[in-house]
């Protein structure tokens, strides 16, 4: 099928994605379809299915999933263009819950399935590109509130919530050891620019990435900053500790949680994952700054480059982690595809404590919650393929 065709299609899905601050899945449109492709490859481009299949057993009724979904438009680099969805004998409905807006399909299976096996699948159509800020020209002047433009919009948008990006949570404090490193850390520079960026290299070289931490970690902080000298952990971890220390001077930053969908095309083998992507699940991190915006970095991937590129791993001073860390200071690759932004997320109707994110699949049975970093365990299997 060809780019144009594909993309007619994803105009007539059962749900769509709605764009900008409106709901995550709206109902479908009989408006047609622009002949145009919305995302051609010459502008960088790239399109990808997403499909999360959930299979429990039916002696687990009654039987809820939260799955994490696509978050719909962000910036210029992810396009959510479809979801949709299939649950034999469930209810299944979007939801948005929590101070960051967190989108997710919740799926309810009742008591009664009449001996059936509790099956869904969720497929979700994503394009992406390349994200990369120029942080050698002068940021640009603030846009007059008359101005008319989806960049006025935009960072108006941004300008409303970036105290929000400034608060605490509940694994990431901002006073108290974090405050008192993230200041050590800055003292004698007053930019947003400089404040984050000396952050992202102590980040890097104070962490470093744990193979036996289970799924991307927990975002614990302060149990990080408490261990003194190396800390070790993985992106919930590293990441999280940028977000923390950058929070902690006053500098707007957030997580964003998500999932790896294609092999890197920069030359970083550790950097990809294609086909079966059950366990490629990633966090990534952004900050703002006065006239350029949110900006994008990585120090956990830096951290990850220097483990597993190759067998044995390479030292910093390696040319190959001396460029992922120049990379990853403003820039993402797009063969990853994020979720949300969201902390101490409640799942809608579990009567269960919230959990720090959501970025894996979530269930609740009659037998108890399942472990959500184990996906045979649990019964689901997420899988990537690109189709534009």
């Amino acid at each position: 099928m060809d780019r144009r065709a594909f993309l007619r299609l994803g105009a007539a899905v059962p749900v769509s994605i709605g764009a900008g601050v409106g709901p995550a899945f709206s109902a479908p449109s009989s408006a047609p379809s622009s002949p145009a492709d919305p995302y051609p490859a010459s502008a960088g481009w790239r399109v990808y299915e997403l499909t999360t299949e959930v299979h429990l057993p039916a002696a687990a009724a009654p039987a809820t999933v939260w799955l994490p979904v696509p978050a719909p438009n962000l910036g210029d680099y992810q396009h959510t263009v479809s979801n949709e969805w299939i649950a034999p004998g469930a209810r299944a409905r979007a939801a948005r819950t929590g101070r960051y807006g967190v989108d997710m399909l919740v799926i309810d299976w009742p008591t009664a399935t009449h001996g059936a096996p509790l099956s869904a699948r969720l497929t979700s159509t994503v394009a992406l590109r390349d994200r990369d800020v120029d942080l050698g020209t002068a940021p640009s002047l603030e846009w007059a509130p008359s101005a008319r433009s989806a960049r006025s919009a935009q960072s108006a948008e941004s300008a409303a919530s970036l105290a929000e990006y400034r608060r605490p949570t509940q694994l990431m404090p901002t006073d108290g050891i974090v405050r008192e490193t993230a200041l050590g850390i800055t003292a004698g520079l007053t930019d947003d620019m400089s404040r984050a960026q000396a952050i992202y290299q102590w980040v890097v070289d104070h962490t470093c990435r744990d193979a036996s931490v289970r799924g991307c970690g927990t975002g614990d902080v302060v149990r990080m900053l408490k261990t003194g000298g190396v800390m070790n952990g993985k992106c919930a971890d590293i990441n999280g500790l940028f977000v923390a220390l950058t929070r902690a001077v006053g500098i707007p930053a957030r997580d964003a949680y998500g999932i790896r969908v294609d092999d890197s095309q920069r030359g970083f083998r550790a950097l990809g994952k294609a086909g079966d992507i059950s366990r490629a699940q990633h966090c990534r991190a952004e900050f703002h700054a006065a006239g350029y915006g949110w900006i994008p970095a990585d120090p956990a991937d830096v951290r990850k480059v220097a483990l597993e590129e190759v067998p044995g791993g390479l030292p910093m001073t390696d040319g190959k982690v001396r460029a992922a860390r120049a990379l990853l200071f403003g820039a993402w690759e797009g063969n990853w595809v994020a979720y949300n932004h969201g902390h101490d997320v409640r799942l809608p109707d579990s009567g269960m404590a919230p959990v720090p994110f959501l970025m894996y699949p979530q269930a609740k049975t009659v037998a108890g919650t399942l472990d959500s970093l184990d996906p045979a365990a649990f019964g689901y299997r997420i899988a990537s393929r690109r189709v534009a």
